[in-house]
């Protein structure tokens, strides 16, 4: 393979697993996300100095139908080897591929120098962010975790509203009239109370209650879903964040720093837990008792992110999570790996929990979570 590849390859070989699964998609070919992570994990493990390695560890993982097995071959020459005769609707045509970002293409359209016309290469056009929205977490680089984190705190986390106790004036007529205002009014019509006045039930902003499993199953999606908390606590109030695994952490103070580096290093240094054991059932209890049923999760939306792995009892965890639906406003689960296709909730964690869960959704990338920010507005 060219030398160039290679060295590309070697700095970001995930940007590669991305151009070429762009190129398979555009031939038709249907490449499930779960697919591509498997590829991606391939590559970073076998490299990319044997033809025969980087062939078939795409061939078995991304291929599903052996028909599509002919335009793979064209597509994979097209991709790693420079040698063109991509097949499309049965004809075969010649062309050089290249994979340029928005920024790029700015550049080479500035530039008059030109060595090949411009005819003769196809252009895989992406814009970065356009790329990440869509591109599953976990396929993220350091890089480009930092570039999501910067999206994430773009995304209006509003949340709903519920009603207060105080009392705010209405022009509308309710139960609960205004005397001072009714008086104060009456001065304008002679001391008759013509006009009276109302008091209308005021709103406040409702709690939003984030608990993260940061088991190992979950490790290649927490790191994201981290920052995407991390977001929603310094970008509004009334946000409480914990973590689920072999026992429960409070974190919210420690993701209240508006210094991403320093909330990071501060969970690490709180979470005790991470990348190890799942207790779902167990650490929703010891939540249940400790801060939902004393008022944390009680009339809050409460957001669980996890891909309801649990090694503990399945009665605990359906138990625990009939309590929580019981006092909070909503329930929503957050799998990653809801995306993925031919998904079915068939773990026993998310077999047990699903009756109890008013919403279920993917989060397994930043489409994904701009899709929950919205629900959370309800």
């Amino acid at each position: 393979m060219p030398a160039e590849i290679k060295e590309k390859a070697a700095d970001a070989p995930e940007r590669l697993t991305v151009g070429f699964i762009l190129l398979l998609r555009s031939l038709g070919i249907t490449v499930p996300i779960g697919s591509a992570i498997v590829f991606q994990q391939a590559l970073v493990k076998i490299g990319i100095d044997k033809r025969e390695s980087v062939y078939w560890a795409g061939r078995s993982s991304l291929i599903m139908d052996p028909e599509d097995i002919p335009v793979y071959d064209s597509a994979f020459e097209t991709f790693w080897e420079g040698v063109i005769g991509v097949q499309r609707k049965g004809k075969a045509f010649l062309q050089e591929i290249a994979l340029v970002t928005d920024d790029q293409r700015a550049e080479e359209e500035n530039s008059s120098e030109q060595s090949q016309d411009v005819s003769d290469i196809i252009n895989l056009k992406y814009s970065s962010s356009e790329v990440l929205s869509n591109k599953n977490f976990g396929l993220y680089t350091s890089e480009e975790l930092l570039e999501a984190y910067e999206l994430m705190k773009k995304m209006k986390l509003l949340g709903g509203v519920r009603p207060s106790r105080r009392k705010i004036p209405t022009k509308r007529k309710s139960q609960y009239p205004d005397l001072r205002r009714t008086i104060k009014s009456s001065l304008r019509t002679g001391g008759e109370p013509i006009r009276q006045q109302f008091f209308g039930t005021g709103e406040r902003q409702r709690r939003v209650v984030f608990l993260l499993d940061v088991s190992g199953s979950m490790e290649v999606y927490a790191k994201a879903l981290l920052r995407f908390v991390q977001a929603a606590v310094v970008g509004r109030r009334q946000v409480e964040v914990f973590t689920l695994g072999t026992r429960l952490t409070r974190i919210t103070r420690e993701l209240s720093s508006r210094n991403l580096d320093r909330a990071i290093s501060a969970t690490s240094n709180a979470v005790q837990d991470w990348s190890g054991g799942t207790k779902l059932g167990e650490t929703l209890r010891v939540f249940n008792n400790e801060w939902g049923q004393r008022g944390v999760a009680r009339g809050a939306t409460v957001v669980i992110l996890s891909d309801g792995w649990d090694r503990g009892d399945s009665s605990v965890m359906s138990e625990q999570m009939h309590r929580l639906q019981k006092v909070a406003h909503q329930v929503i689960w957050v799998n990653p790996l809801k995306a993925s296709p031919g998904y079915a909730p068939l773990a026993q964690g998310m077999a047990a929990a699903l009756p109890y869960v008013d919403r279920f959704v993917e989060g397994h990338s930043l489409n994904s979570l701009a899709d929950l920010a919205i629900l959370l507005s309800e």
